[in-house]
């Protein structure tokens, strides 16, 4: 039971640092600032929504995505690792990813599957890590995975739909410095990846 408790801890903070709801509540902010009310609900729902179904589908059909594109295990982790800590490092240096984030966008409700569910929300970061936390555990290590990532999108979704009141009690400082303390620990997940697929790679104890 703690093994399931301290495994289901290490993706939720896994998967709070990579979406960052708080950090990109000013990119939703300024994404639907032009849209009433209604249509800002019915974006967040279709965003976040859109990006639990990309994920889910990442982590029931990794397995079979890795045997058919012949990708191991090792490999996966060293090139997830230094895409989680270029990502991280990016966050880091207070510059919006060129992976996760797109410069423009017309402002009309497509933007609920992009750029907002992919790639923001379920960008190759997001992937990356969830299909790690799968890509060599049991089915109900899977079960963990795709539960704490429903809880994770519903949190998002939250905080999009508080975004104004939340920018307001915290201010864009706040939230700048909460970006930087994502990036540190997506940097340090990324290190820790690529030490675990060096180990699995030359079988080292």
């Amino acid at each position: 039971m703690i093994e399931y408790l301290t495994f289901s801890l290490s993706v939720f903070t896994g998967f709070f640092a990579i979406m960052n709801p708080i950090a990109n509540i000013p990119i939703f902010s300024s994404l639907v600032q032009d849209a009433d009310e209604t249509t800002k609900e019915r974006i967040n729902k279709k965003a976040t929504i859109t990006a639990f179904f990309i994920v889910l589908m990442f982590v029931l059909l990794g397995k079979f995505i890795f045997d058919f594109f012949g990708i191991t295990i090792p490999a996966f982790k060293i090139a997830g690792g230094i895409l989680l800590f270029y990502v991280g490092f990016e966050m880091l240096q207070s510059r919006k990813s060129e992976i996760k984030h797109l410069k423009k966008v017309m402002v009309d409700e497509n933007i609920a599957v992009s750029p907002l569910a992919i790639p923001i929300l379920a960008g190759p970061g997001t992937i990356v890590t969830a299909m790690s936390f799968v890509s060599d555990n049991n089915n109900f290590h899977i079960g963990i995975v795709i539960f704490v990532f429903a809880i994770m999108c519903y949190v998002t979704y939250i905080a999009f739909r508080f975004s104004e009141y939340i920018v307001n009690k915290l201010g864009h400082n706040i939230i700048t410095v909460i970006g930087k303390i994502m990036g540190l620990i997506i940097a340090i997940m990324g290190i820790g990846m690529i030490i675990q697929g060096i180990k699995l790679a030359f079988q080292l104890s």
